[in-house]
Formats: C-alpha cells, sequence, structure tokens
C-alpha cells in the first residue's frame, strides 16, 4: 500500500517492538516443540481452526491443538496448553506465528500492533474537532472526505473556532474553561484510536475498487454467458461485501457521533472502538491476497479473467453467500467431488488441494 500503509500487509505479524524482551512471546516446554523445524501455528484454510503446520520430508503436515494436547499428554490446565490457548486468540490478529515471535499486543493490552501513519492520526483528529465545533454552533455540516479534513487543520479561523470549543466543551462537561486543556487531551486520546479506523477505512476502499472492477467485468462480458454467469455470482457477493464494511464504519461513526456523550465516558467509548477495530481488522486481514491481485487487474477481456472471477467467488462465497445457499452448494460439492463453483460456470480447473491434516 501507499497511501494505507499503516496496515500490515500478508507477511510478517505486526507486532512492533519486536526486538523488546518484555512483549510475551511462543515458548513451550514439551520437547517435541524443541525439536520441530520450519514449523508455523495457523489457521486452517479450509475449517478456521488452529493448526501446527509442520514439514515432513517436501510435505507439509496440519496438526490441530487439540491433537497435539491429546497425543503428547499435555495437561490442559499447563503452561503449554495455556500458550496454545493465547496463540489460538493471536491468529485473530495475524496470519502466522513461530515458535520464539512476539504476541500481538491486541490480546496483551488491546493496543494495536500496527503502526499508525501521521497522515490517518490527522484526519482522526480533525473529524472529532468538527464534531466539537458542529456541537458549539449547533452546525450540522458533516464532512467526510479526507483530504477536505486535512485542508481544514490549516485553516487559521478553524484553528480558532476550535480552540473556542475545547473552552466550551470544558464548561460544559463541568471541568471549567480554564480547564480546556484537559478537553485537547481527551480529545487527542480519542483521535489516536479513531485513527486506526480511519487507516482501515483506507484499506476497505480497495475492496470498493475491486467491487467496481467486477462490475465493470460483469458489463464487459454480457455477451458470454459462460463467464457472464459466474461474474453475476461473483457481483452480488461483492455488494453483499462492501455493504456488509460499510454497515460496520457507520456503525462506528454513528456511535461516536455525539462528540460530549462520547467525552464523558471515554475509557468505554475506548473500549468500543477498539473492538470494532479489531473485528474490522481480522475480516480485511483475510483480504490482503485477492486485493493485492484485483489492485492489477485491468478491465479488458482476456482468457485469464474466468479464473480470475473464479478465485474470487471461491474467496467471496463462504464468507458473504447466506447460509442456506452455502450449505446447499457445501453438500453439491460434497456430492461430486469437484468445487461448487463449477457448477456456476464452465471450466476444468480443480481447487488447490488443501494442506494435509492429521486427524489424531
Amino acid at each position: 500500500m501507499s497511501d494505507e500503509a499503516s496496515v500490515p500487509g500478508p507477511a510478517g505479524n505486526g507486532t512492533g517492538d519486536s526486538n523488546s524482551d518484555t512483549i510475551p512471546r511462543v515458548v513451550f516446554e514439551h520437547a517435541f516443540f524443541a525439536k520441530l523445524e520450519d514449523a508455523f501455528f495457523q489457521k486452517a484454510e479450509q475449517s478456521g481452526e488452529p493448526v501446527l503446520t509442520i514439514r515432513f520430508a517436501k510435505n507439509h503436515f496440519s496438526l490441530p491443538f487439540k491433537g497435539i494436547l491429546r497425543e503428547f499428554r499435555i495437561a490442559e490446565d499447563g503452561p503449554d496448553a495455556q500458550m496454545l490457548a493465547q496463540v489460538t486468540k493471536a491468529l485473530k490478529y495475524v496470519k502466522g506465528l513461530r515458535i520464539g515471535d512476539p504476541l500481538p499486543k491486541e490480546i496483551l493490552t488491546r493496543e494495536a500492533s500496527w503502526e499508525l501513519s501521521e497522515r490517518h492520526v490527522k484526519i482522526a483528529y480533525q473529524r472529532v474537532t468538527v464534531q466539537l465545533v458542529n456541537w458549539m454552533t449547533g452546525g450540522q455540516d458533516v464532512v467526510t472526505d479526507p483530504e477536505e479534513l486535512l485542508q481544514l487543520a490549516d485553516d487559521p479561523q478553524i484553528k480558532k473556532t476550535v480552540n473556542t470549543a475545547f473552552g466550551e466543551a470544558a464548561e460544559k462537561l463541568g471541568l471549567g474553561r480554564d480547564h480546556k486543556e484537559e478537553v485537547v487531551n481527551h480529545v487527542e486520546t480519542l483521535a489516536h484510536e479513531l485513527a486506526y479506523i480511519e487507516a482501515l477505512r483506507d484499506r476497505f476502499r480497495h475492496v470498493v475498487r475491486m467491487e467496481a472492477k467486477i462490475q465493470e467485468l460483469r458489463r464487459l462480458y454480457g455477451r458470454e454467458r459462460s463467464v457472464l454467469e459466474i461474474a453475476d455470482q461473483v457481483a452480488r457477493l461483492g455488494e453483499r461485501a462492501v455493504d456488509d464494511f460499510n454497515s460496520a464504519f457507520l456503525e462506528v461513526d454513528a456511535q461516536t457521533g455525539e462528540i460530549l456523550s462520547v467525552l464523558r465516558n471515554l475509557d468505554s467509548q475506548i473500549a468500543y472502538i477498539r473492538d470494532k477495530r479489531d473485528e474490522i481488522y481480522a475480516k480485511l486481514m483475510a483480504w490482503d491476497d485477492v486485493l493485492a491481485e484485483w489492485d492489477k487487474v485491468e478491465i479488458k477481456m482476456s482468457p485469464d479473467k474466468p479464473e480470475l472471477l473464479r478465485r474470487a467467488y471461491q474467496f467471496l462465497a463462504p464468507r458473504f453467500m447466506a447460509v442456506k445457499e452455502w450449505v446447499l452448494m457445501s453438500k453439491l460439492q460434497s456430492a461430486d467431488g469437484g468445487s461448487a463453483v463449477s457448477q456456476l460456470a464452465s471450466g476444468d480447473k480443480k481447487p488447490k488441494k488443501p494442506t494435509n491434516v492429521m486427524r489424531w
């Protein structure tokens, strides 16, 4: 990413101060873990359950945590079982962990383990101060465009008005005008937390662009029935994805819209923002690879486009297809041994086989 560089990509766990000796790390006592080479923890692609992936000869095998605990007689209340429980929580925020890696801050302090850009902090601060000015003046102007918000930051008249609003808010909150610095501190704290939402909102714009490209391909292949069939399905799922993310961002905006109420209940509001931040981040993290692919897509007819749409369907269907539809398609997939997407479009390319999973 360029303007969205605050959200980590597919590689790395984004834990920031990974060199600090004070951050708890993934460590185990049982000898089994000490003997492993090229091993890492991740979520299984099909089931989503946490597994330990190890290499044996030239193959990779995934070991479910329950099997590890049972096979090596690891006590459920012992330190290794507790560490596996921590890793399970951690895999909501990182794509993979190796033994010795630091645990993400989200499960330790509730802070984010990924870095913010100054741009997102400024946008969030301006969004909060505009709300404060609207409260003071009774205005209804809602500024949502990030570039417009950044321009307001350099307006001397706006700065003067915001300074006055700090004093009014201090009076309303029972602090007294002479203590408006406390309001300034509260606003800066709130803006810092909301800056993560702004960073995620920027990342979400890639999802919007992907959905727009899908719609354009759908129109482009309007006369080719075999491709249009899958394009229609992908377009419908893409719309659901955009609506789902939009709803999450609108919920945050609505919850933090009453600025005086937010400042009065800052701790509980920060807890809410962090919950939503982690929820949206976890959802977006799964999109990294597919968005990287679609960012490079050119809207033109070519032999690779039908397969591109099929891969998009395979990604979107389990996440955004209605439950009854997905259950039906899953049963259909199990019955014919092939990919459910093959029922919607022509093509004989089989899906990749998942990593071998050992069941004990």
